[in-house]
């Protein structure tokens, strides 16, 4: 395993824990992933109906179809270490920030594998100013909040929550995703 962007793993019962680096979340450091939801340093549109009051950006391509939704979800502190990580094969899932409120999500890079590559896995910090999209098949784990409280919009399928509700041996499949427990089945988790 190339520990590329992690440090030295420790043991504690018998769970290899693979210390992940917090990184600013950069488009090229996403590329892999998805991409930032924010405004950018590129020229915005201007709305046809207000202007220079409205300044519209476009920051990458959302993909899905009509069993989309949106949720809020309300993050709070939990432990800074990851059993599971999951991807869906239907839709570019977003997190969207409310408050400003700064939160981590782990990323792991597509793979043609049930299970993600340790390999690609890493930590980024979004400081609450701009969400996440990532690309269909980006390994996550659901955001983890730095503060008390932190409101999100999550943008998914309905199928997704269906098949969250569906847990079969601590994990869940269906048709969009492919949730794994990486502890139980990698001997290893991430901690940041």
């Amino acid at each position: 395993m190339n520990v590329n962007r992690q440090s030295r793993r420790e043991s504690q019962d018998g769970v290899r824990r693979v210390r992940l680096e917090l990184e600013r979340p950069t488009a090229a450091a996403l590329q892999d992933y998805g991409f930032m939801m924010a405004a950018s340093e590129t020229a915005p549109r201007r709305s046809a109906f207000y202007g220079d009051s409205v300044e519209l950006w476009t920051p990458g391509v959302f993909r899905s179809d009509d069993d989309t939704c949106l949720s809020v979800a309300r993050v709070h502190p939990r432990p800074r270490e990851v059993t599971w990580m999951e991807r869906h094969f239907k839709h570019t899932q977003a997190f969207i920030p409310m408050g400003a409120k700064p939160f981590v999500v782990v990323l792991g890079a597509p793979t043609d594998s049930n299970l993600p590559d340790p390999d690609t896995v890493r930590a980024f910090r979004f400081d609450g100013s701009g969400g996440l999209v990532m690309h269909i098949g980006t390994w996550h784990e659901f955001p983890f909040a730095l503060e008390q409280s932190t409101d999100m919009v999550v943008v998914l399928r309905n199928e997704t929550n269906r098949d969250l509700e569906v847990k079969e041996n601590d994990e869940a499949i269906g048709g969009d995703l492919e949730k794994r427990n990486v502890r139980a089945r990698l001997g290893l988790t991430f901690v940041f």
